[in-house]
C-alpha cells in the first residue's frame, strides 16, 4: 500500500480553538502539601500556560474548592493573567460533579478539553476520568500538575494514560498552539511569554535577539 504524505497537521495535534483549558484548584493550601514539584516551577509552569491561554484567546475555566473557608485564593500567576474573569467555587473534590462547572463546560462547547491542576491524583484524575467516560477527548498538562508525593504523581499519570488520556507538558502547549514561526499575529506574545517563564530555552531567545536579532520565522 502507497501512503501520500501531506502537509497538514496531525488530528490529535491541538490548536487554540478546538478545545477548552480547565485549572483546576491552583491554591495555596494544596500547594503546601504538593511535594512531586518544587512550588516555584509549579507556579511558574502555571502561569506560562496562563498566558499562553490568553494570548491565543482559549476558552478557559478557573475552578477552586472552598476557597473562602479553606483552600485560599487561586494563585495569582492565574489570576492576573484573566483579570476579571469568574472563578467556580465548589464542594466537590471532582470537578466534573459540579453542576455549574458541567454548564460552562456545555456552554462553551469543546469536546476535547486540557486539564492542570492540583493534586493529581484527586482533582485531575477525577475530571479526567469522568469527561472520558462521556465521550470527551481529554489532555492534562503534567508538570503543571503535582500531588503529595512523586509516587502519587505518577500513578495518577498512569492511570489517566490508561483511560486514554493525553499527557502534555507545559511548554509543549504553548508551542503546540502557535505551531508556526509564520503566524505573526501571535509570534512576539508567544515568545515573550517564553522569554519570561521558558527557562533555558526563554534565555536562549534572549540571547538569540539580543546578539544577532534572529528570528524563529526565518
Amino acid at each position: 500500500m502507497t501512503i501520500t504524505a501531506t502537509p497538514t497537521p496531525g488530528k490529535s495535534l491541538i490548536s487554540p480553538t478546538d478545545h477548552a483549558l480547565i485549572l483546576i484548584d491552583f491554591q495555596s493550601q494544596m500547594a503546601f502539601a504538593t511535594k512531586s514539584i518544587a512550588t516555584e516551577v509549579l507556579r511558574n509552569n502555571a502561569a506560562l500556560i496562563s498566558r499562553a491561554a490568553k494570548s491565543f484567546d482559549v476558552p478557559t475555566i478557573l475552578t477552586t474548592v472552598a476557597k473562602d473557608s479553606f483552600s485560599g485564593p487561586m494563585f495569582t500567576e492565574i489570576a492576573d493573567a484573566f483579570p476579571g474573569q469568574k472563578m467556580f467555587d465548589r464542594t466537590s473534590m471532582n470537578t466534573w460533579e459540579d453542576a455549574a462547572v458541567i454548564d460552562e463546560v456545555n456552554r462553551i462547547g469543546k469536546t476535547r478539553l486540557v486539564m492542570a491542576g492540583l493534586w493529581t491524583s484527586v482533582c485531575i484524575v477525577g475530571p479526567v476520568a469522568s469527561a472520558i467516560d462521556q465521550g470527551f477527548d481529554v489532555y492534562f498538562i503534567a508538570d503543571a500538575c503535582g500531588d503529595i508525593s512523586a509516587e502519587a504523581h505518577e500513578r495518577a499519570v498512569q492511570r489517566m494514560i490508561q483511560l486514554g488520556a493525553k499527557p502534555m507538558t507545559s511548554l509543549q502547549y504553548m508551542l503546540e498552539l502557535q505551531r508556526d514561526w509564520a503566524r505573526t499575529e501571535t509570534y512576539e506574545s508567544t515568545t515573550g511569554i517564553a522569554r519570561q517563564y521558558g527557562g533555558g530555552y526563554g534565555l536562549g531567545i534572549t540571547y538569540a535577539k539580543t546578539m544577532f536579532n534572529a528570528s524563529e520565522g526565518h
